[in-house]
């Protein structure tokens, strides 16, 4: 699982940052999920490493504009060029009308199925690997975060330790691996689960932006291995967060603290906090911090490797 931030800045782009847009890359089924896709989002797929082509699925938080007007480029595109198959789109009431409306005025004929899931909190995909699920955020429109949870599996399969207890190859192997109970022609009755390593506990990601403080971000970030929030404003700035429905970098680092989650990207950053000014983003860095050390900056084009409770590694992506 690879996170790649291709929008970091809130409200409007920077020279350096653009707005939100955050995409998984599912390497194990060849599938790009993207996270919100505001102005321009397009243009930094290109500028990845990322293949339009594997986009599967997109989920928006809310509608306002920051977050939403790069997806009607992206999506023609995707019919164009892109050699796309499907496409599922979740998102909040009204995201179907919006695409339905953009694509009547402007006259953008999709060469591929779409599918608009309005979600309500809960369960809103599910496969063999993954469950998503979304919960209502705290902002001033009606916005969501989601929650990324990878399913557990079993453990490693000890091939010699099956040759040894002379277990023919085959199915009963497949069985075997996935922790099944089988019975051989001789017999002998195996637990498959004593021939595997430890159960590999599952990744989960949470990704939550707009929104201040709120049970709802604590709840879908509990024992996250990434936690993606929004740090739109400093410490000191906490009356503009609280008139703004925005969140500080120190209650990022608070929702990261009380899920437990063990590891915190903030994102969202107001272009007030530019170099040169009073408060910069590296204040913001150390404010979080202080309250949960784990925490990173993220910048357009970071690359984040969600690895299983391991040391993570962080690279960038020439542009």
């Amino acid at each position: 699982m690879q996170i790649t931030f291709l929008g970091t800045s809130s409200g409007v782009p920077t020279r350096s940052r653009n707005v939100s847009s955050v995409a998984l890359r599912l390497p194990q089924r060849a599938e790009l999920w993207l996270f919100d896709c505001g102005e321009g989002t397009q243009h930094q797929i290109l500028r990845s490493e990322l293949k339009i082509s594997q986009l599967s699925r997109i989920f928006i938080t809310h509608m306002h504009g920051d977050h939403i007007f790069g997806l009607m480029g992206l999506l023609a595109t995707c019919g164009l060029a892109g050699n796309v198959q499907r496409i599922d789109i979740y998102g909040p009431s009204g995201l179907n009308e919006y695409i339905q409306a953009a694509s009547r005025y402007s006259h953008t004929h999709f060469s591929y199925p779409i599918k608009v899931h309005a979600i309500r909190p809960g369960v809103i995909y599910e496969d063999d690997e993954f469950t998503i699920s979304c919960g209502l955020l705290n902002h001033r429109i009606t916005a969501f975060g989601y929650r990324v949870a990878e399913k557990d599996r079993a453990g490693r399969f000890d091939v010699e330790k099956a040759k040894a207890l002379q277990i023919p190859p085959g199915r009963i192997y497949g069985q075997l691996k996935r922790g099944e109970t089988v019975t051989l022609n001789d017999g002998r009755v195996i637990d498959g689960t004593q021939l595997c390593g430890p159960t590999e506990i599952g990744r989960k990601i949470a990704y939550c932006t707009d929104t201040i403080y709120c049970d709802g971000a604590v709840e879908l970030a509990h024992d996250a291995d990434v936690l993606i929030h929004e740090a739109t404003f400093a410490h000191q700035d906490a009356d503009m967060a609280f008139q703004r429905l925005h969140s500080t970098s120190t209650m990022a680092a608070q929702t990261a603290l009380a899920a437990g989650a063990h590891r915190l990207i903030m994102s969202h950053f107001s272009p007030r906090y530019a170099p040169g000014n009073t408060l910069e983003l590296k204040d913001l860095l150390q404010e979080a911090r202080a309250i949960f050390p784990n925490t990173d900056m993220a910048y357009d084009f970071l690359i984040h490797e969600v690895l299983r409770r391991r040391e993570v590694e962080f690279t960038k992506v020439s542009v």
